[in-house]
Formats: structure tokens, C-alpha cells, sequence
């Protein structure tokens, strides 16, 4: 079965189309040029502005023009996540879509429902003349995966809307009512490299196919981070053999758990047999602890390979192995406002060679501010220790909850009515553009919802189709409420 056949066929449809325009983030201009096309070709007004954020309007439905402006906001963007055996090319390619029982899914990327389905259903709105609502503009923000650079640059006027309904959340039934804020580390360490030990074996140490997944919303589920598991066995090692690292490389981008890491070194021939052993035993060893949290499907390897021309010098990859193993990563706090909220955490994210430095990337959240800058500070003061650089970016502010919010009161008599049952009204230790949107628009009544979604950020990423037809209903039937 196509995803065109399946209902809300307009959501469906406009998702289909979605899909097909590669996006991943801080690469949208095919985006925004399909979504003014597409905007043009169905006659909808459309305007851009100087960042690339695009909106498009409709007028209320006659008889409901004294209704208040509803802002439908979703964003251009996905995470361009992949296994490590499917090529794919995001600047180019598009996603192929798989519907699997009650489920669609990628082959072997990211599916882009986070937030490609929050924007089809804005677009499905804008088609579909059997709605009742007021005047609605539907706002296609960019690069909300990385730096929210659509939300912090949008322009006073571009949207005038008094009630913004957020379609970014992942949990079908839940209404979020505030998010973490967060800021990403770069520390970058200068490298020079020696010739490569002789004496010595190589070995490709290799722990591939942790789950991964969304560092805000799963950083609770007790994932292993592959970059901090790699290096915790180079630390062992390290202490009992003297290795070479001859390279380094591990995880992607700043907002996803890493998958997969990996490194390269040298082994003294005389000690291989003990380092095979022990990697065998650690192997063992790192089932036991994340079986309940990863499966068993993840692998970690030592292989032969081949012996480089160089290998970084020796202290320099010492500290880098240290320093990464100590780095703060997971959960670093609970909320004592919200019971069950994760109120601080950390992401080692990334670890990657770039010419004569090594840059470790590693992003932190939290729903104080303050306690984001701490331990974002407690990551910079680690790794100046070892002679990087550190520089702080795409710092974003969170989202104070507001339980008195009106349009808050019409979707929970909405859902009730709907679906006989309360929905849950909870914050979010993931981030999202409201806090920013309130910033530029005091004032601004919010809540953010969606379809449910599992595994966003990751190869696994999934819709379930039954909730995308309920949040359809729940969004038509708030806009007639609301108008």
C-alpha cells in the first residue's frame, strides 16, 4: 500500500510530496522553493522572509471572520539520520516511504514525519474547504532541528495570528505546555600527529547499532551513547596497554543519541591476544547492562586493519579518551516542579577529525536556564583541561508552562468530547520554537500536539497511522471551536 492511499488522504498526500524534497537542515532552499510552488499551484497568498521561513493563509470560513487568527506552525526541517549500511544522499534523494501494518516507516533513514507531517497537516488545512475556522496562517519555520534559526529570526508582522498551535509533538493524546531551553558545546582540540608505532597491530574497534534516537525525549530511556562507550574501553585499555590512536569517529548530529563510534589503534603485538580478549569481555560485559534499554542487536567489534602512515600523539589521545569518557552525558537532573520531568540532561553527540583538529560536539537541555549554562560550563571547563577551545552555540531559551491558556481549555473539552478520556497536559524535556515565538509575541496563547512518532532522530523513525487520522479530527475539530 502507497501513504496516498491511506486516511486523511490530503495529510497523507501532502506528507507523500513532503518526501520527496530533500531537506535536512541548513540545506532547505528545494524546501521552501517546493513550498511556494506548491502554494502558487494551488492559488494560496505565500510569502517568505529574509531567514526562509514561508507562510501561507486562508481566509476564515464565511460567517466566522470575527474569529481570532489562528497560527498553524510546523518546520521545514529534518534530522538526516541513516544506518550505516544504506546510502543515501539527503541533499538529493528522496525519502522512500514503507507502510508496515499500522506503521510507516523509511528504508534505512530517518522518515521526516518529525515535523514533515505537522506541516502536511497545515498544508491539508489550507486545501480542505469543508473546515469551519477563522483566518488562518499556517508558518513553515527552517532549521528548528539545529539552532531554531526560523523561530529566532522571525520578523515582527510576519505572522499576526493570537493563538499558535504547535503540530511538532510526538505523543498522540498529550498537549505540551512547555519545553527545555538548550545550547550546544564545540570544543575543538588542536592535534599533531607522529609516525606510527612499529611493533604494532591495528585494530578497527567498532560499537555499531545502539538504538539511538531523539536526545530530549528519550535521553531518559537509558540508551548507551556509542562515543562514551567507545572511549570507556579505551580508557580500560589504555590503563593496562600502551595503545596508539591512530582515528576517531563517532555520532552525528548534536540533537541525536549517537549510534555508532568508532576508532582505530595500535596495539602492541605482544599484548593483542589480552586486547582481544578483552574486548570480547567487554562486548559481554556492555549486553548485560543496556539488554533491557537497547536489545541485544548492537554489535561491538575488534577487527585487524591496516596499519596508517600516523597516529595522533600519544598525550594528545590520552586526555581526548579521558576527557570524552568523563564528559557529563544522560540525565543530570529531575524536575522538582513537574513529577516524572527530566529537568537537566546531556548529549555526547559527536566526535570528529576535521584536518589537524579533533572537534567534540555535545549538547545540553534543561527547563532552568540557568542549570543548562552550568553544566554546559562544567562540559567547557572539562575539556579546556585538556588544551581545546570551546565555544557555546545554538543557545535557545525554554518555554514556560502557562495552565491557564485558553486555547489549553478548548482542546482538553475538545479531546474529552472526542475521545471520551482526558489528554495528558505535560511539559517537555525535548526543545521546541514556542518559547522564542513567545519571546518576539507576548502574549501569544500556545500548545503544541501531534501524531504519536517513535524513534524520531533515528534510522527506525515511525508514524502510527491510526493517531494521524485522530489528531486530524482533534485539529479540525479545535479550529470550529475555536472559531
Amino acid at each position: 500500500m502507497k501513504i496516498t492511499e491511506l486516511e486523511p488522504k490530503l495529510v497523507w498526500q501532502c506528507f507523500d510530496e513532503i518526501t520527496k524534497v530533500p531537506r535536512p537542515t541548513h540545506h532547505l532552499d528545494k524546501m521552501r522553493e517546493f513550498l511556494v510552488e506548491w502554494a502558487q499551484r494551488h492559488n494560496i497568498p505565500v510569502k517568505t522572509d529574509e531567514v526562509g521561513n514561508v507562510m501561507m493563509s486562508k481566509p476564515a470560513t464565511p460567517g466566522h471572520e470575527s474569529a481570532p487568527t489562528i497560527i498553524l506552525q510546523g518546520h521545514q526541517d529534518m534530522v538526516a539520520e541513516k544506518r550505516g549500511d544504506k546510502v543515501h544522499d539527503f541533499l538529493n534523494d528522496p525519502i522512500t516511504t514503507i507502510v508496515d501494518g499500522d506503521w510507516v516507516k523509511a528504508d534505512g533513514t530517518t522518515l521526516g514525519a518529525d515535523n514533515g507531517l505537522g506541516c502536511a497537516t497545515g498544508m491539508a488545512v489550507l486545501l480542505d474547504d469543508s473546515l469551519v475556522h477563522g483566518p488562518i496562517e499556517c508558518l513553515f519555520t527552517v532549521d528548528e532541528e539545529q539552532g531554531l534559526i526560523g523561530a529566532n529570526g522571525l520578523q515582527p508582522g510576519f505572522v499576526t495570528g493570537s493563538i499558535l498551535l504547535n503540530l511538532d509533538s510526538e505523543e498522540h493524546g498529550s498537549l505540551v505546555i512547555g519545553c527545555a531551553g538548550g545550547k550546544v558545546t564545540i570544543a575543538t582540540l588542536p592535534v599533531s600527529y607522529e609516525a606510527a608505532p612499529e611493533g604494532c597491530k591495528y585494530y578497527k574497534v567498532h560499537l555499531n547499532h545502539f538504538k539511538g534516537g531523539h536526545s530530549g525525549m528519550e535521553i531518559n530511556l537509558g540508551r548507551g551513547n556509542a562515543n562514551q562507550q567507545l572511549c570507556r574501553f579505551l580508557w580500560e585499555e589504555w590503563s593496562k596497554i600502551d595503545l596508539a590512536l591512530a582515528g576517531i569517529d563517532g555520532g552525528g548530529l548534536a540533537n541525536a543519541i549517537p549510534r555508532e563510534a568508532w576508532a582505530v589503534v595500535a596495539v602492541p603485538v605482544d599484548k593483542c591476544a589480552d586486547f582481544e580478549k578483552d574486548a570480547l569481555l567487554f562486548s559481554d560485559m556492555i549486553h548485560a547492562e543496556f539488554l533491557l534499554a537497547e536489545g541485544s542487536d548492537f554489535t561491538f567489534t575488534a577487527t585487524p586493519a591496516e596499519t596508517p602512515e600516523k597516529v595522533i600523539a600519544a598525550d594528545t589521545a590520552k586526555k581526548l579518551i579521558s576527557a570524552i569518557f568523563a564528559c557529563p552525558n544522560g540525565v543530570q537532573g529531575m524536575s522538582n516542579a513537574v513529577e516524572g520531568l527530566v529537568e537537566t540532561s546531556c548529549n555526547l553527540a559527536s566526535v570528529k577529525m576535521a584536518g589537524e583538529s579533533i572537534v567534540v560536539t555535545v549538547h545540553e537541555r534543561s527547563s532552568v536556564d540557568s542549570r543548562r549554562d552550568e553544566i554546559a560550563d562544567r562540559v567547557k571547563a572539562l575539556f579546556e583541561m585538556i588544551g581545546c577551545s570551546v565555544t557555546f552555540d545554538d543557545a535557545y531559551v525554554g518555554w514556560a508552562p502557562n495552565p491557564d491558556s485558553k486555547v489549553l481549555g478548548v482542546a482538553v473539552e475538545s479531546f474529552e468530547s472526542l475521545f471520551g478520556k482526558k489528554p495528558k497536559v505535560e511539559a517537555l524535556h525535548a526543545g521546541l520554537e514556542c518559547g522564542l515565538f513567545l519571546e518576539k509575541m507576548p502574549g501569544l496563547d500556545m500548545i503544541s500536539f501531534g501524531p504519536t512518532l517513535k524513534d524520531i532522530h533515528s534510522p527506525g523513525e515511525k508514524a502510527y497511522i491510526p493517531s494521524v487520522q485522530e489528531f486530524w479530527k482533534f485539529l479540525c475539530d479545535i479550529l470550529e471551536r475555536l472559531a
